[in-house]
């Protein structure tokens, strides 16, 4: 399956982040995730030295691989690389799309954080091949004044064509007016990771993305 095929299939896009679980838990985390029906996972860890973000992703890769699910490095694009991981996602501020293209293949998966549409479009015509668009709604895992709301996101996606993932506060109770809206694909990172079952937890979310 190409990435095309794989961006438009997929629904539920896990971020396993160390900042909030704690190396220990990571593989645990990462495999309760694929086994509910996780679609893309992310690895994200903004604090550790490069050997044991390394150590991490690689242990990480492992389980997805096992499972044919494909792993998105979050920021580094050099750790991408030497990891043959699936893709990178970048922030705003991370290297421009065109940059972390030189460095990965066609083949590889390059995603973007917007939050609005001017930074979609942009994203779309530097080559990104998805989007993620938020947050959503107020979330506690990064400091933000103020959430862009279901009706940016529509907007969004009616003006873009490339794969758009939702993100920011989304769970059980919230996840419904998303779908209602056509927004069929989420990002998910507290609602599943630290939820007490993450494997029912993820299950449950993709259910109702696929309703």
């Amino acid at each position: 399956m190409n990435k095309e095929q794989m961006l438009l299939q997929a629904r539920l896009y896990v971020i396993v982040d160390a900042d909030l679980l704690g190396h220990k838990h990571l593989e645990k985390i990462t495999s309760q995730a694929v086994e509910g029906g996780a679609d893309l996972v992310q690895f994200r860890d903004k604090t550790s030295d490069d050997r044991e973000f390394l150590r991490a992703a690689e242990s990480i890769k492992k389980i997805t691989d096992s499972k044919d699910i494909p792993l998105i490095v979050n920021d580094r694009v050099d750790a991408a690389l030497f990891l043959d991981a699936a893709g990178v996602h970048l922030g705003q501020e991370d290297s421009p799309i065109s940059v972390a293209r030189q460095i990965l293949s066609k083949e590889k998966i390059i995603g973007i954080s917007v939050s609005d549409l001017k930074q979609a479009r942009k994203a779309q015509q530097d080559g990104a091949d998805y989007i993620g668009v938020g947050p959503v709604f107020l979330t506690g895992t990064k400091k933000i004044e103020k959430a862009i709301g279901m009706k940016s996101v529509f907007e969004i996606k009616c003006n873009t064509s490339i794969p758009l993932f939702a993100i920011g506060g989304i769970n059980l109770g919230n996840v419904d007016g998303l779908v209602k809206k056509g927004i069929g694909k989420i990002a998910v990172v507290s609602a599943i990771v630290k939820a007490e079952d993450v494997k029912s937890a993820a299950r449950k979310l993709k259910k109702r993305l696929q309703s």
